[in-house]
């Protein structure tokens, strides 16, 4: 096969907030991007395979700014998985791929497996969307603790201790009990230990109460330390106050800001957060999964509508928000579990948000309906995240240099949001990807199928 590809007749959406080149041509070279502009205009390499892709459309590979690759999130399955955890992120990244995400960013997992996973991805010698990762939340125990899976009784303390330490390398609740020297410190050891791209911490706690960790001297401190170890830092909240916090203490993105309990975000804070332009990472969800929420989980609705009412005030300001799902791959032995989000992950549960491979889809499909503007959900879909992340000189856009990243679809991403769905081909690297060997072989998931926003 040719070294150089041009995809010519389609219609091109680069990401950069242009307007649509209706018939174009891009041409790509040893995996990035060469040339793009209308059909005519760009010059096509007489050595160059032809693809004609009249009535197609081409966008960007698509991102998802907040996923976890690893899919062991129950005591067995930890267990059965101990020391194959990189299966199940090469599983993972299967199935993101298959369904138009070509570079995804982990903010929760066990650093040492995943890394392997990324190394390998990444260099070509497995397939999967492209991954960059922070290991374990700072501020938190593993999956095996309070702070995740309660597990009671069940197992001796070794046990517990040896998978949560695979996540913690111990950065775990132990480092509110330091000074804020002592924290810097720890984190620092933590990067140079495990080689992770970024960090993300626990301003506040992942138990539901939405106590504060850290103080304000710790926050800054632990931005400060990875900001000289050259790594950007975001931080898990829940409060109004944790989000002011973290926006204080200088993180670069904010992760899940839309969840700030039963207090919507005030208006000073909200025009902070507007006018720096901080990355939102929003965990945005459908009119119709809230309403299911509301209607069945009252419980839980009344946080998602706050969160809602947050995220319509980010869009109708103008606040830089991110497609974030925070999605695994799961299949039914993970939804069979009594102790697992009961009555949330059943099947019968409309848009769930959180699966590998549909959730995109259901992000752009809410803030469609919160009325951010077609162009701008596919920029937060493509190129801001790759800004927010800083990779936005590789990827995001269809500009000569990148990697050529693109989603070929069958209908016009800018009519209706489904049409994300309808994809014809993706394209990793210049490469075409052979979907359907994508998650054919699946250890815990279940591969969601085509969206077509049914």
């Amino acid at each position: 096969m040719s070294e150089v590809l041009a995809l010519q007749h389609a219609t091109l959406i680069d990401g950069t907030g242009a307007e649509p080149v209706p018939d174009a041509t891009v041409v790509i070279s040893d995996g990035k991007f060469s040339a793009a502009g209308p059909t005519g205009s760009v010059d096509v390499p007489a050595d160059a395979q032809v693809r004609d892709l009249g009535g197609a459309f081409l966008i960007p590979g698509l991102m998802d700014a907040n996923i976890h690759l690893v899919s062991a999130r129950t005591p067995d399955t930890l267990l059965e998985f101990e020391g194959r955890y990189q299966e199940l992120a090469f599983e993972a990244a299967e199935l993101a791929l298959k369904y138009g995400l070509t570079t995804v960013f982990d903010t929760w997992g066990p650093a040492g497996p995943l890394i392997n996973a990324r190394d390998l991805i990444n260099a070509g010698e497995r397939t999967g969307s492209r991954f960059f990762c922070a290991g374990n939340i700072l501020g938190l125990n593993g999956p095996m603790s309070q702070d995740f899976f309660k597990t009671g009784s069940t197992f001796e303390p070794a046990t517990l201790d040896r998978i949560n330490q695979i996540w913690e390398v111990g950065c775990g609740t132990n480092l509110i009990q330091l000074t804020v020297e002592g924290i810097g410190e720890a984190v620092a050891g933590y990067i140079d230990a495990t080689g992770v791209d970024f960090i993300k911490y626990a301003a506040s706690d992942h138990r539901s109460e939405g106590f504060l960790l850290f103080s304000e001297q710790a926050q800054k401190k632990i931005v400060d330390v990875c900001h000289e170890k050259g790594l950007l830092v975001q931080a898990h909240t829940t409060s109004v106050e944790s989000l002011r916090m973290e926006v204080d203490a200088g993180n670069d993105l904010l992760q899940h800001p839309d969840h700030t309990g039963r207090t919507p975000i005030p208006e000073k804070l909200m025009a902070q957060i507007v006018e720096k332009q901080l990355p939102c990472m929003t965990l945005m969800t459908t009119q119709r999964y809230t309403d299911w929420l509301a209607s069945t989980r009252p419980d839980r609705a009344e946080s998602k509508l706050v969160s809602q009412q947050n995220n319509r005030t980010f869009i109708e300001q103008g606040a830089r928000v991110l497609l974030t799902t925070d999605a695994f791959a799961y299949g039914q032995r993970v939804k069979n579990h009594a102790g697992f989000r009961p009555g949330i992950l059943e099947d019968s549960v409309p848009d769930m948000p959180t699966q590998i491979g549909r959730g995109h889809f259901l992000w752009i499909k809410a803030a469609w309906e919160m009325g951010l503007a077609p162009m701008e959900v596919l920029r937060s879909a493509t190129a801001y995240i790759a800004q927010a992340y800083g990779k936005d000189d590789l990827y995001g856009t269809v500009t000569p240099g990148k990697a050529a990243d693109l989603v070929v679809l069958d209908a016009d991403p800018l009519a209706a949001p489904e049409n994300y769905g309808r994809i014809r081909d993706v394209i990793k690297d210049g490469v075409t990807v052979d979907r359907a060997a994508l998650g054919a072989d699946r250890l815990l998931a279940d591969d969601p199928g085509e969206y077509t926003g049914a």
